[in-house]
């Protein structure tokens, strides 16, 4: 099955349904389509490989990933966040290929040969305004590839995740009821389009019923208004986002009684933020949803009656629960693997290992799934006796002291219990005698920590080794924009610092 499939079913079932776009100006199911389908034959007729987008959000980019799929083309969202030299690579990299860009973001483009340009105010002035024209039956196109994703790139050059139809309809069918959606109901994306979660909201949301508001970029003080005037009920969030909005709230007095659910993802959720969103929005489900790009999104979840249940109780296997991401989808299977392959007992770390038909596991030109359908995902984690996943980051991520794995997940969880920590990292410095040492950068409410008492519950719960040897203070931690701690860069600054020292 392919993806523009999703919005054609959704279209024939309730062409008049409201599908995207805010109050006022929004698009019906039968427009969207009759877009989608324009778009495609002017895709078509480029005779282009690839449609990239460098751009906000806004309407434009589903109408865009629905008519690639009609073309044959991968769609290829671009990363407008990257320094000018990274992003020109990836452009090229693209080639050949129509590239839709922000009117202001094209001078940052460097002409290369295979790339045809495209401002998007001229795109949304042919496609995107005015009535729709009436859908265009086009051949049904032969690529199976729906999506190429970049990925962040951190330990050398980006690579290319191949998403293709089959992977991403997979999930959407195996996770969202057709039109299960009400009428009434609205989600508000935020998060940008060359992230998996901006791309399966789009599927999602088609195959569901439900339309689609777009944040062009996100800032609490918008997302509050927007989700009150537009009565937003579902969005998905990551946990800096949400701290924000939380305060947002405190401040403006907005209860946003139309919020229904409320997912999050992308990062570690600090257990005194969700607490604070469970208190303040006592009337709106919350789901922790951990997926990645190669998994076509969502492969476990921790429902609403999963969180209400982890604060309400006072057993520690259950409270600790919420830290956690949930079991996985009925649709996967998830093991956790030793060093050697060998699957780990209950409690028991070591690499998460996903099998599915939305695992796509794959990279342009490269293959990093096992012939019987395993992927390794890279993540550390285990599972406790309720099938409860425990993620604590990328196994890049361990500090290796003196030949001890050590992860920082479980040292930084000690330390998130003190009421005084507002964030918190831990890091592996290179150390002579010990090859690293760990390290502990911590954000203070109170502005004068108390490191000692922090280091003797480390030392007293886990045991010296992985107790910080020094203690590093910031006002915030780096986060890229879709909620991940950007520890390379903070390990890169913390060098620097103990050589300048």
């Amino acid at each position: 099955m392919r993806t523009p499939l999703l919005l054609d079913i959704a279209a024939d079932a309730c062409p008049d349904r409201l599908a995207l776009g805010g109050y006022g100006k929004a698009l019906d199911f039968d427009a969207y389509r009759a877009r989608a389908s324009r778009v495609a034959e002017w895709l078509a007729a480029k005779g282009m490989a690839n449609t990239a987008f460098l751009g906000m959000n806004g309407d434009a980019l589903p109408v865009l990933l629905f008519a690639s799929g009609m073309a044959g083309t991968p769609f290829v969202p671009l990363n407008y966040r990257l320094a000018d030299a990274d992003l020109n690579r990836l452009v090229a990299r693209s080639a050949p290929a129509v590239l839709i860009a922000d009117d202001a973001m094209l001078p940052r483009i460097v002409p290369v040969d295979g790339i045809e340009l495209v401002g998007r105010s001229a795109f949304e002035a042919e496609f995107m305004t005015g009535a729709a024209s009436e859908r265009i039956d086009l051949p049904e196109a032969e690529n199976d590839i729906a999506v190429l994703l970049f990925t962040s790139g951190t330990t050398g050059d980006p690579k290319a995740a191949v998403l293709r139809h089959a992977n991403l309809t997979s999930y959407v069918m195996s996770t969202v009821e057709f039109l299960g959606a009400g009428e009434e109901e609205a989600t508000l994306v935020s998060v940008p389009s060359y992230h998996i979660a901006g791309i399966s909201a789009i599927l999602t949301a088609a195959y569901g019923g439900r339309r689609v508001v777009y944040l062009p970029a996100f800032t609490a003080e918008d997302w509050v208004r927007i989700a009150a005037a537009e009565r937003i009920t579902h969005a998905m969030v990551v946990p800096t986002m949400l701290d924000r909005i939380l305060d947002v709230m405190d401040e403006t007095g907005e209860a946003l009684p139309s919020l229904r659910a409320l997912s999050y993802g992308g990062g570690k959720m600090p257990e005194p933020v969700i607490a604070r969103a469970l208190a303040r929005l006592p009337h709106v489900d919350f789901v922790n949803a951990y997926g990645l790009t190669e998994t076509s999104s969502t492969i476990a979840l921790l429902g609403a009656e999963d969180h209400r249940i982890a604060f309400a109780s006072d057993d520690p296997a259950i409270r600790r629960r919420i830290a956690s991401v949930g079991q996985p989808l009925p649709s996967v299977e998830l093991e956790i693997r030793r060093d050697d392959g060998s699957p780990c007992g209950i409690g028991e770390h070591g690499e998460i290992h996903v099998r599915g038909e939305q695992v796509s596991g794959e990279y342009l030109h490269k293959r990093a799934i096992a012939d019987d359908g395993w992927f390794a995902t890279n993540d550390a984690g285990w599972l406790d006796e309720g099938g409860y996943l425990f993620v604590e980051g990328r196994l890049d991520d361990v500090i290796v002291r003196g030949g001890e794995n050590i992860s920082p997940g479980e040292i930084e969880d000690l330390l998130r219990s003190f009421d005084d920590i507002a964030d918190c990292a831990v890091l592996g410095i290179p150390c002579e005698k010990w090859g690293e040492k760990v390290v502990a950068v911590i954000v203070s409410r109170s502005g004068s920590p108390d490191t000692a008492e922090m280091a003797a519950m480390i030392r007293s719960r886990l045991r010296s080794t992985k107790t910080p040897e020094q203690w590093f203070f910031r006002r915030e931690l780096p986060y890229n924009e879709t909620g991940k701690l950007l520890r390379r860069v903070l390990k890169a600054e913390l060098a620097e610092e103990v050589c300048a020292g």
